[in-house]
């Protein structure tokens, strides 16, 4: 069964929700220009964004993150989004000398010794190469939604970070099926890996499938105890925000 089959149920409020969205993105669009870009992680919260900024011809850049260790689906999907919209991908990798040290003190398989070695991982791998996509941006754009995780329930449309930068998230309010109604509706091209029960995916080490009933989050770093299961890219360090 596809993800979408299984999935696909637009909440009563779909169409505000959608409309919603669209109005953000093209308000941030106008207000900040050559300064904005969406961070993506190729998942279907994403693509939905990327949807959004071709199908309106938003002057919205679109960066991601390769860190080394995705899983081969998640990279094809790049070329697939590139013939699909036309659009470029600006791919940013981690810095070859800090991971090749990274590997050599701590291992291929670091992340599944500590909490604290994991965390280092994710700041060679993600942390350093977001810093340099958002590099001289003013806002960028992201696919939180408020149902992903107890610790993303209060999620709010937009933040503003300490250091000034505006971060939006514009699927805030949006369901599982919301976002799975508009990828059905658009025919948006999505990581093959959400057909074989991976709702989030992140790198291959630390990504599995997950069963029926777990948590939506339960496949990312499942060997750690229960808790904010975070890499550090969102980690709440704003000023205020909207809900």
């Amino acid at each position: 069964m596809s993800a979408v089959s299984l999935h696909a149920r637009p909440s009563d409020s779909f169409e505000a929700k959608l409309a919603h969205t669209t109005a953000v993105l093209t308000s941030a669009a106008a207000e900040h220009g050559a300064r904005i870009v969406q961070a993506t992680s190729l998942g279907a919260e994403d693509m939905v964004i990327t949807d959004l900024i071709a199908r309106w011809h938003l002057p919205i850049a679109i960066g991601t993150l390769d860190t080394g260790v995705l899983h081969g689906q998640t990279l094809a999907l790049l070329s697939r989004i590139e013939v699909h919209y036309g659009l470029q991908i600006q791919v940013m990798q981690p810095q070859r000398e800090a991971l090749v040290q990274f590997v050599a003190r701590n291992g291929e398989r670091a992340m599944y010794q500590s909490l604290e070695l994991r965390k280092a991982c994710c700041a060679v791998r993600k942390l350093e190469p977001l810093s340099r996509l958002l590099a001289g941006k003013t806002a960028w754009v992201t696919g939180l939604r408020r149902e992903q995780s107890g610790h993303r329930a209060a999620v709010p449309f937009s933040e503003r970070e300490i250091h000034g930068r505006l971060k939006l998230n514009p699927l805030a309010d949006w369901t599982w099926g919301d976002v799975w109604h508009y990828v059905a509706v658009n025919e948006v091209p999505y990581n093959a890996l959400h057909d074989q029960f991976y709702p989030s995916i992140g790198c291959a080490p630390c990504t599995r499938a997950i069963a029926l009933g777990e948590d939506f989050r339960a496949g990312r770093w499942w060997w750690e105890q229960d808790g904010a299961k975070e890499c550090g890219l969102h980690v709440k360090t704003t000023e205020g925000a909207t809900a």
